[in-house]
């Protein structure tokens, strides 16, 4: 048995949690530390590095105290954390200027000016789009993506620019901080839309930088998620409370490692996720794309695994609105306003059991009401980002628990809809994990279940599989687990539901009117959101 620790780094804060690995993995304690996000007037969203180094420091100290482990004891380190950030630094390490969100948004200017000459589709010329698809499946079609925000500061922080040594996203930047190393993980290389994923390729595309402005010379080396990029320095050590040579792992991002935090790590295994935002994840041995449904094929956490990638813009913020607007707080329960996400379990858990005891006597199907959960827009299976939520056929019978239930239903429904259109490309399982704070309420996984026709299973410590998954790289590197192909073996199953067919009539019936109100109020969406 040995124990890692594991550092889940989010929008709002790091988790840092201490886990034991033997014949399973299990969570001993963890310790949190936050810092805050920085909103700009003209779209931008930045953080600051040194607020994440000391938010991991902090937390880790506190994490020692709290277990009464040595940290001798700790055999490795390793990171789940937020992707698609820009982090700029110079050849000693330093930063140039604070590091740019994935929310970060002001570059659509510099998007619109070099995205290319001629007919455009999803934003970019289309000799751009197709080199980019050509080479990496995807293709940087949002302001938010790296690409743009790099532009941008080249277009209007030159001096900065000028300084730059290497482009980090997030993780990475703490890697650095840790080892000395600058390197970047292959999930990060390919979320950069900058990395050639063909076979016998698998680097950074010349080509694909010179059609976008991006120096080669600002990439950084690729390595492995269970690579070791190095160990502690003797300064990390010391700021950490940890061993100076302690083994730091590469790790990965959220929509990689949650996966395998939940155990589905081989082709055909399939999990779903319902954190801030949601997500049908199924494992692959080849890149897909689906460019009508929006669905991509993602780089995987082991050399030739890719996850089949559907997501939608929300699905636990619709519990957090449920909070707020179907007035939970007047009956006693708290809930600081914050990211759902990033809640701790025991309040998540203080939620869903009031949901469950709130709608437990309403009826499958909701009498009727369906909910349609895209309150910031949605991205699959259409992207459109004035679609926003509807609650359809109130009657003057209507009472709160139809609307929360039909809440809990019609993320159901869309999680159904982008699971479908998976099957189109992939065979996904007939057995699916599911993970995330919405996995804490047994109602929704029972209308999970129903749903969708799969058995669902939950998994022990369900609102951290991020930090397990991070945990289970670490092992593989250290070689306490023998590849990522027996992580499955390591994940405790928790509760499993099946599905009850005396519901799947008018569930059925409610999925079909629920596909039917987007092409029904796409032009009114237009119309009001514009």
């Amino acid at each position: 048995m040995g124990y890692v620790i594991s550092y889940d780094v989010g929008t709002t804060g790091v988790k840092t949690c201490l886990f034991s690995i033997g014949e399973k993995v299990e969570l001993v304690d963890g310790a949190y530390g936050s810092y805050k996000l920085y909103i700009l007037d003209n779209g931008g969203a930045e953080q600051d590095g040194d607020e994440w180094w000391k938010a991991m420091c902090d937390s880790t100290k506190t994490l020692l105290e709290k277990t009464g482990i040595d940290s001798g004891e700790i055999f490795g380190i390793s990171f789940c954390s937020q992707m698609q950030g820009l982090v700029l630094v110079d050849k000693e390490g330093n930063l140039l200027r604070r590091p740019m969100s994935y929310m970060d948004q002001r570059a659509e200017e510099v998007m619109a000016k070099y995205a290319g000459a001629g007919p455009r589709v999803a934003g970019l010329s289309i000799p751009k789009l197709i080199k980019a698809l050509r080479a990496t499946t995807a293709a940087p079609t949002s302001a938010k993506d790296p690409i743009w925000k790099y532009r941008w500061v080249k277009e209007y922080e030159p001096e900065v620019y000028k300084k730059i040594y290497k482009w980090l996203d997030v993780k990475e930047y703490l890697i650095l901080r840790c080892t000395g190393e600058f390197v970047m993980t292959k999930d990060s290389a390919y979320a950069t839309f900058l990395y050639d994923t063909r076979d016998g390729k698998w680097e950074w595309n010349q080509g694909l930088c010179k059609a976008f402005g991006v120096d080669k010379n600002h990439l950084p080396k690729v390595i492995e998620c269970t690579d070791k990029a190095g160990g502690l320095t003797d300064k990390a050590a010391a700021d950490l409370g940890l061993k100076a040579g302690t083994p730091v792992f590469g790790g990965g991002g959220d929509a990689t490692l949650i996966g395998v935090g939940a155990g589905c790590v081989k082709p055909g295994e399939t999990h779903i996720y319902s954190g801030t935002s949601g997500w049908v994840s199924t494992v692959t041995s080849k890149q897909i794309v689906d460019i009508v449904s929006m669905i991509a094929a993602t780089v995987g956490a082991k050399e030739g695994i890719f996850n089949y990638f559907a997501e939608m813009e929300t699905a636990g913020k619709c519990f957090e609105w449920v909070k707020e607007h179907l007035a939970l707080d007047e009956i006693g329960i708290y809930l600081k306003k914050q990211h759902v996400a990033e809640c701790t379990e025991s309040t998540y858990i203080s939620l869903y059991d009031y949901l469950s005891d709130t709608i437990k006597n309403c009826p499958p199907g909701s009498n009727g009401v369906i909910f349609t959960p895209w309150l910031h827009g949605n991205r699959c299976p259409f992207e459109d980002p004035d679609a926003a939520g509807i609650f359809f056929n109130i009657k003057i019978e209507t009472g709160k628990t139809e609307m929360i239930r039909a809440v809990l239903e019609g993320i159901c429904f869309h999680l159904r809809w982008m699971l479908e259109c998976e099957d189109k490309k992939v065979e996904t399982s007939k057995t699916i994990r599911f993970v995330g704070g919405g996995a804490l309420s047994e109602v929704t996984c029972q209308i999970l279940a129903d749903i969708t026709g799969r058995t669902i299973e939950t998994v022990e410590d369900s609102q951290d599989v991020g930090a397990v998954g991070a945990a289970m790289i670490a092992g593989v590197g250290l070689g306490i687990v023998d590849s990522i192909d027996n992580v499955r073996h390591y994940i405790k199953v928790k509760n499993t539901f099946k599905p009850n067919p005396d519901n799947r009539a008018i569930y059925d019936k409610n999925y079909a009117v629920f596909r039917k109100l987007h092409g029904a109020n796409k032009k009114l969406f237009s119309e009001m959101n514009d």
